[in-house]
């Protein structure tokens, strides 16, 4: 199997067999089947797209209610340090946070489930990342945690002096006063 558990319930990082020649490499970045296989059945319905330089740190973000969504994370040109915290009540890592090194080179995606908010820094000097979702945006949704909370202590892979977040980021709660209503459903992925 191409997934990789995490020590997070539902959090999976995905590797796909990359096959490579004298003419480049080829690999199949997304296939329903071999997901569907592994138990994850997200229907990606958006895939979105960003550009940064290094030192960006974009996140903690998440939807709520209807809106919230499951996200496949993978990069296009560059590194990026990607991060999600699992806010699935009754979830054994509840508040927990997972990090992984994604790449171009490295090939490696996240698949981040419903119930947490994710974000990422970008380690190289310009990074693009896609990711594809299986809801569609909704700005009354929105919700996020402030990316420098001390009760998560993420280390971003960036110095404090290097780091440029967005405005709408300085902004957002910590954990403790964030609202989102996940709730951990132990038997989501029980086939794994």
């Amino acid at each position: 199997m191409p997934f990789i558990n995490t020590d997070i319930p539902d959090l999976k990082i995905f590797e796909p067999a990359v096959f490579g020649d004298s003419r480049g490499a080829f690999f199949e970045s997304y296939n329903y089947k071999t997901f569907l296989d592994a138990g994850i059945s997200a229907v990606f319905v958006q895939d979105n797209q960003s550009e940064s330089t290094y030192g960006v740190v974009r996140g903690l973000h998440y939807q709520r209610g209807e809106y919230a969504q499951s996200k496949l994370v993978r990069v296009l040109e560059g590194v990026i340090y990607d991060v999600a915290v699992d806010l699935r009540k009754d979830s054994p890592t509840y508040k927990q946070s997972f990090c992984v090194e994604l790449s171009a080179h490295n090939k490696k995606q996240l698949y981040v489930p419903k119930g947490f908010a994710h974000g990422f820094s970008v380690l190289s000097e310009k990074a693009v990342v896609m990711y594809k979702c299986d809801q569609f945006y909704n700005k009354e949704s929105e919700g996020g945690i402030i990316y420098n909370d001390p009760s998560l202590n993420i280390d971003w892979k960036v110095p404090a002096d290097k780091m440029i977040v967005s405005e709408k980021d300085v902004i957002l709660p910590q954990l403790a006063d964030a609202k989102y209503d996940f709730v951990y459903l132990k038997d989501l992925f029980k086939n794994i």
